[in-house]
């Protein structure tokens, strides 16, 4: 049954029961006759074991295939259950089935994911030739870190007891990918960071060997925002979307070797603040104009509802209602100022805002006017008013 995550895109999910394990998929068609296929991959902690489905990706135009990774009760990184890799084989059944009915080849596709999902794309993108691979914080010893850190996913993935001899066949699973060269063409991105606290034994010691590929691009973000292993994806998400949206319309960007810092937290402000307060068209000492009618919160008629008041050194008022300009009051030589409306208010509660401006166009803070219109007022009888025509729009609200 059609579903629509949080930004509305139709998704339609299913159940492929043609291999050895049941694989589920939610999967969206892709938009403005986009050819391209975007196989999304989970990390350990995506919510309902699904990755990137919270929306995020919705504007993006090609086909989108999110995969599960939840077989018999538990994660496998879509890799295997018990050392028995028909999950895997299960995986790229479904990939290709969906691949080959929409008329695609490997190279109209990307895999991606983060953590868990991006060993996923690491490992099917090579194994597998498709054109574009992203990866965020991948894991490529696989079978050590599952043992050691997640060992509830390790006894799923290598048995009950978890044997050295599964450990060592599952680390060298993606290291051997790369030591053969797999898929030499493949265009991989990849994120890490030295903040990573996984970096160190899951990323750099095979940094070698990616750079043997022609068209390896690497984002090493040493971002002061970055604390931990979680927030290295979190941080990089702007550029991997801009990575995203490239691959997805046929564009394969070429960034090499990228350290991504550009960020100063405790930057001096100060300058750049002072230039701003000088130049602003808002002035703290300019004062905001006064309203002597009509009285705050004062109950009015739909007619006849005379403004005036003062506002010394400026040249108009500027008279605004819910975002939308209503008029602009010239201020006489004494600062006085009045204006009434030529059309009736509607009844209920109002909120009128003014402004104060002066001859070299500089705004003063803004004035708030309550009031309530009711058929029921009656206005005030022998109040002069003015009739003032709205002009163009002043600058600013």
């Amino acid at each position: 049954m059609p579903k629509a995550p949080a930004k509305g895109r139709q998704v339609i999910q299913g159940i492929d029961v043609s291999g050895g394990y049941p694989v589920e998929y939610r999967f969206s068609h892709a938009r403005s006759g986009n050819r391209h296929l975007m196989v999304v991959f989970a990390n350990l902690f995506a919510p309902d074991d699904y990755g990137w489905a919270t929306g995020i990706l919705d504007n993006l135009r090609s086909n989108i295939l999110w995969i599960r990774d939840r077989f018999d009760g538990g994660n496998t990184y879509y890799l295997c259950k018990d050392m028995d890799f028909a999950v895997e084989s299960s995986v790229i059944g479904l990939i290709s089935k969906v691949m080959s009915s929409l008329g695609l080849t490997p190279g109209d596709v990307t895999l991606w994911g983060s953590s868990k999902g991006g060993s996923a794309a690491l490992y099917f993108g090579l194994r597998y030739g498709f054109r574009n691979i992203v990866a965020s914080v991948p894991q490529l010893r696989v079978g050590t870190f599952v043992r050691d850190v997640y060992p509830d996913v390790g006894r799923h993935m290598l048995g009950e007891a978890m044997p050295d001899d599964n450990v060592r066949v599952l680390d060298a699973v993606l290291p051997g990918l790369l030591e053969s060269g797999g898929n030499p063409d493949a265009h991989i991105y990849l994120v890490s960071s030295p903040q990573d606290e996984q970096y160190s034994s899951q990323v750099e010691p095979f940094l070698g060997l990616l750079q043997r590929y022609r068209n390896f691009n690497f984002i090493f973000s040493e971002s002061p925002f970055i604390s931990d292993h979680g927030k290295v994806t979190q941080r990089n998400t702007p550029p991997l979307l801009g990575i995203a949206y490239l691959l997805v319309e046929g564009i394969t960007p070429r960034i090499g070797l990228t350290r991504h810092r550009c960020e100063e937290p405790d930057a001096d402000k100060s300058q750049i603040d002072a230039y701003l307060k000088s130049t602003s068209v808002m002035q703290n000492s300019f004062a905001p104009p006064v309203v002597t009618v009509p009285a705050a919160d004062g109950l009015l008629p739909p007619e006849g509802v005379h403004f005036a008041g003062r506002a010394p050194g400026a040249v108009r008022v500027s008279i605004w209602e819910n975002g939308a300009y209503l008029a602009s009051a010239p201020v006489a030589a004494d600062g006085g100022w009045v204006w009434n409306r030529d059309k009736p208010w509607s009844t209920g509660p109002h909120v009128v805002r003014l402004f104060s401006v002066d001859a070299n166009g500089y705004q003063s803070a803004r004035t708030d006017v309550r009031f309530t219109v009711s058929e029921h007022a009656v206005a005030r009888s022998g109040a002069h008013v003015m009739n003032v025509s709205a002009g163009a729009p002043a600058t600013g609200y």
